[in-house]
Formats: C-alpha cells, structure tokens, sequence
C-alpha cells in the first residue's frame, strides 16, 4: 500500500492530539475525582463514593452531573465541581465513560 508523503506526518499529528486530549482527561480525572471515586472508578464504600465505572449514564447525564450536581449529593456534587470548564467536565465525563 503506498502513501502520499502527507499522510503519515498528518496522522502522527492527529494521533498525538488524540493521546494527549486523553492525557489530560486522565490528569483531571486523577485530581478532581479519584480521591473519592478511586483509580479506577472503583468507588470508596467507607466514604460512600460510588463506583463510577461502567456507569449507565451516558456522557451528557455525566457533564451535568460534574457542573451543575444535584440537590440530593454530597458535596462537591451538590453544586458542582468549582473550577471546570465545560470542555474539562466533557473530557472527563468521556474518560469515566471510558472506564471498564
């Protein structure tokens, strides 16, 4: 299969966008959520965090839950997590769905 001299320099550049989008979904995760929530989605029953890991929320219930909470959480997801953007909240929301 041949390629055009384009095409390889082209997919490196997007393949590394692409790694490092992951990247820092990961970090946001790791800072904003794995205190409670674990490593690995896993929860922490002994402060009754729960597992987040193959949640049945799909990304957008999850970006509403990280911005905005819900009346009946703990905090920080009464209100919502301080700090995030809504690109951040989307990128972690997309990683916890990423989680298995």
């Amino acid at each position: 299969m041949k390629y055009k001299p384009m095409l390889v320099p082209t997919l490196l550049i997007v393949s590394s966008v692409v790694s490092s989008a992951a990247d820092e979904a990961a970090a946001l995760y790791k800072k904003k959520c794995s205190g409670c929530h674990g490593r690995s989605g896993e929860g922490k029953p002994a402060i009754k965090a729960p597992a987040i890991k193959g949640t049945s929320r799909d990304a957008t219930q999850l970006v509403e839950h990280i911005t905005k909470g819900e009346a009946t959480s703990k905090s920080p997801h009464n209100k919502g997590i301080a700090g995030l953007s809504s690109d951040q909240a989307q990128a972690i929301a997309e990683f916890v769905k990423s989680l298995q």
